[in-house]
């Protein structure tokens, strides 16, 4: 299972204390060109919305910078939080980005808000919030719209997503629980399980081997498709990866804490007091997060891809300076021989 893993990039756009959102942004297109470079292959950006950690707040416009500067790599969303938008909407643009970068978009769906409850109400304003037990019907109302396979008793059967001249995106769902899984096996659409949330992952396994039990072959997919997303810090040496991580793990321990700050510098971060409890919590973070030198990172990763049984990885970095990150993305390149990693 871990012969030649696919390894592709979910970037977040972490924001760093002393930069700039549009720093992180114009970062996130740059570090696409170095993935592509590279060999990875995909390339996936998030979307949050009134934080300060995070830049990425619209994927959508991201994907088409990414694209429009790189040639090959697929690009899309991890993902598009449908649950604010209508399916019709996200459909053509999803159907215009195909038209511009014919066979490389993916459009990743989530169902979590990516915000608090109050900025998820103003995202719906002044409409009512749709309901989250909807979001089925917005997953099969988008998927048709996007194909031009909306059910013909549909009331919105004859209105049609356009421009669509070219192939339609491939659509993802994400999640880290059992009922996105239980989603994607009943339409039939790949399932990307968040392991980088790093919590309740022991379930992890459990939920991608439940997806393949109960998958059903669709017209998009006729066999179930696993993809993860791992948190991984790779550095010359373990010490130095453990001490780059400080600032994403106070980072952290701030953000669960509602206080969603840039990233403080490694010198800053070396010097935090845990609480106990703060303390705690990084520790079962660091369970399930990757750090480590390129051997150690390696092993790790496909050890995990073993309990998932997936060939499919895609890996999250966050620190605080850029060069560190393309560093790590590099050594992860290496370690695994990609196609590219030793131009």
């Amino acid at each position: 299972m871990t012969t030649n893993l696919k390894l592709s990039v979910v970037d977040q756009s972490p924001v760093r204390k002393g930069g700039t959102a549009r720093d992180a942004v114009l970062e996130t297109v740059e570090l696409a060109r170095v993935a592509e470079r590279l060999g990875y292959q995909r390339y996936w950006v998030a979307e949050h919305h009134n934080v300060a950690n995070f830049a990425g707040t619209t994927p959508e416009v991201l994907i088409g910078q990414i694209a429009a500067n790189t040639s090959s790599i697929r690009v899309g969303s991890g993902g598009v939080m449908l649950s604010h938008y209508s399916p019709f909407k996200v459909a053509e643009t999803f159907r215009l980005l195909e038209t511009f970068f014919p066979g490389r978009i993916d459009l990743g769906l989530g169902r979590a808000p990516g915000s608090d409850q109050l900025t998820a109400a103003v995202l719906s304003h002044p409409r009512s919030r749709i309901d989250v037990r909807y979001y089925p019907d917005q997953v099969r109302d988008l998927v048709g719209f996007l194909n031009d396979d909306v059910d013909p008793e549909h009331p919105f059967a004859s209105v049609r997503a356009g421009p669509g001249e070219f192939t339609s995106p491939d659509v993802w769902l994400l999640g880290s629980r059992a009922d996105s899984a239980q989603m994607a096996a009943e339409m039939g659409l790949p399932f990307s399980f968040a392991h980088f949330f790093g919590l309740a992952v022991e379930q992890g396994p459990m939920i991608a081997q439940m997806y393949r039990e109960q998958f059903k072959p669709s017209k998009y997919l006729f066999e179930p498709k696993v993809n993860i997303g791992l948190q991984v810090l790779c550095a010359e040496t373990e010490e130095e990866a453990q001490r780059l991580a400080s600032s994403r793990n106070v980072a952290r321990v701030k953000s669960v804490q509602g206080m969603r700050e840039a990233l403080p510098p490694v010198d800053e971060a070396l010097t935090y007091q845990f609480r106990p409890d703060e303390r705690g919590y990084i520790n079962q973070l660091q369970e399930h997060y990757i750090d480590g030198d390129p051997q150690q990172v390696r092993e790790k990763i496909e050890a995990v891809a073993d309990m998932y049984k997936t060939d499919d990885v895609g890996i999250v970095t966050i620190c605080y300076a850029f060069e560190d990150r393309v560093r790590s993305y590099e050594l992860v390149a290496e370690a695994f021989g990609l196609e590219g990693s030793n131009q």
